[in-house]
């Protein structure tokens, strides 16, 4: 018996698949990989780490000169670092303890447009002065751009 590997190559039919009929077309991009570095990931994850500690500062040196946000609240901003360092703080300081369990984040980079995110999912407990406790699952988006967050999108879903 002689060395037969043509079973393993593919058939016509298989090379040749055709691409599958979406109802949509991506109006940014749908070509994504996850090709960012675990430097922006840390950078990102270290931002919910400051927030739950009070840690303005080190939430300061991972964003932009200017950071747009999307709230979750609808409000869309483009503010200095400063200032928006001014609302956080002021934010913050109502608050008496902040929990966060982060369930899962992803790095993705989108090949076409060369725009590098960190997608994150986690549950957030605050505890205001006043005794107070609000809590709610958020879903964010976080825009990397030379080692900074340049772009944040906040979406809410509170707890009942």
């Amino acid at each position: 018996m002689a060395c037969n590997n043509e079973k393993d190559k593919p058939t016509t039919t298989e090379a040749a698949k055709p691409a599958v009929d979406l109802p949509y077309t991506a109006t940014y991009s749908s070509s994504w990989s996850q090709d960012v570095s675990d430097a922006d990931l840390k950078t990102v994850l270290m931002t919910y780490k400051d927030w739950s500690d009070g840690n303005i500062s080190g939430l300061s040196g991972a964003m932009g000169d200017t950071v747009v946000v999307d709230m979750s609240n609808g409000d869309h901003l483009t503010k200095s670092n400063a200032d928006l360092m001014k609302m956080w703080t002021t934010f913050r300081d109502s608050l008496s303890s902040v929990k966060i369990e982060m369930a899962g984040w992803q790095k993705m980079y989108s090949t076409d447009k060369k725009d590098s995110y960190i997608v994150t999912w986690y549950d957030e407990t605050d505890t205001y002065k006043d005794g107070r406790v609000d809590s709610a699952s958020y879903h964010d988006i976080n825009q990397m751009k030379n080692g900074k967050i340049t772009w944040y999108a906040q979406f809410k879903r509170p707890k009942k």
